[in-house]
């Protein structure tokens, strides 16, 4: 649910709660892009997790990024991570906005920030754009959207030491776990439900790491920038990647991954049209994912992988929702997402009951 740089139509005037100091970027701009002349900016839609802006120059667009004000999870929100992250991904993976630099003194506009060029194209949000590609088009871009996250897989880390930095070696998936269940009791609010039986089946269902490779954690249509032809130029918003297990990557492509047949409440969170025909199945996913790989998925670990994607796009919304129950932000876009979470919290516990994993309650 965090919100990378966005399609221009989703741009609006800059909310006065994230307003920052146009004046100060222009001076911080013109030793980087020889110019201090901003003419306009704008705040994307998004940004449920970190703030993303349009900041327009005379022969450029750029896109800033910041952190929301009010409570941040521990080592959330860390600008220069995500900026170096790109950086050194720039020389080996092409699919990375050109970095523009990073700014850590929070002086300057109230807070950390790093600014990038912004990637022309369109970027797919609901629904498919009109008038709509055939299924056969749609098949394609599936194709090519798993083969993208394949390439980001198979990054030789060990060549790159700015990524391998990031490793902190077996264990990944244990972690994942242990910090995700954390962060859900830290953000906890009076209607948070009772999460235990699907925390519990988590913690002993773990699989063990399937490798360590650069993965995004965040892969999802609506962080791809396209082309007119449905090419991929870029992938936005690395906010949360890092080196760690590339099936807890396929983990969250899962857990966004609503699919033409399922329930009509689930239907209701969807954020990209992985519904539309032509759009690969979740089953497809994971064996296609496989297939070019050799990275083989037992039904079990499936199930598991499915699960925490969902339950860590819980504490996600979760957290956001914290952060609005106690008015650290006036954002009404975040009004809903106190019922997103035990719609996820049911999906889970509903999967573990149907594959006889849990008793129904």
């Amino acid at each position: 649910m965090s919100a990378g740089s966005s399609a221009d139509n989703t741009a609006r005037p800059v909310r006065a709660e994230d307003a920052f100091d146009v004046e100060a970027v222009g001076r911080w701009l013109e030793p980087r892009t020889g110019s201090a002349e901003v003419t306009e900016v704008q705040q994307f839609a998004g940004g449920a997790s970190n703030l993303t802006f349009l900041v327009r120059q005379p022969e450029r667009d750029l896109i800033l990024r910041r952190p929301p004000s009010g409570r941040k999870a521990a080592g959330a929100h860390d600008m220069g991570r995500e900026h170096g992250i790109q950086a050194a991904l720039a020389p080996v993976f092409p699919y990375v906005a050109s970095m523009i630099g990073h700014e850590p003194d929070e002086s300057v506009i109230g807070a950390e920030f790093y600014v990038m060029e912004k990637v022309p194209g369109r970027i797919l949000r609901q629904d498919l754009p009109e008038p709509a590609p055939t299924p056969e088009e749609v098949s394609a871009l599936c194709g090519r959207f798993l083969d993208v996250l394949v390439a980001l897989h198979s990054v030789d880390v060990a060549q790159v030491p700015d990524l391998a930095a990031l490793s902190k070696g077996e264990g990944y998936v244990g972690r994942q776990v242990r910090g995700w269940v954390k962060r859900l009791e830290g953000a906890r609010t009076d209607d948070t439900g009772d999460w235990s039986d699907v925390l519990g089946w988590i913690e002993q269902h773990q699989p063990a790491d399937a490798g360590s490779v650069v993965i995004h954690n965040d892969y999802r249509f609506d962080n791809l920038v396209l082309d007119d032809d449905l090419g991929i130029r870029a992938v936005l918003d690395w906010e949360l990647a890092t080196v760690g297990c590339p099936l807890m990557d396929l983990s969250s492509v899962l857990g966004y991954w609503i699919q033409g047949d399922d329930d009509e409440v689930f239907q209701l969170f969807r954020r990209q049209p992985s519904n539309a025909p032509g759009m690969w199945t979740r089953d497809e996913l994971v064996t296609a994912y496989a297939e070019r790989t050799g990275r083989a998925v037992s039904d079990s670990d499936r199930l598991f992988y499915e699960v925490f994607g969902l339950f860590r796009l819980a504490v996600i919304a979760q957290q956001i929702w914290y952060r609005y129950v106690h008015k650290q932000t006036t954002n009404e876009a975040y009004a809903a997402l106190g019922q997103v979470v035990p719609v996820l919290e049911q999906r889970c516990r509903r999967l573990l009951v149907e594959a006889g994993a849990l008793g129904g309650r």
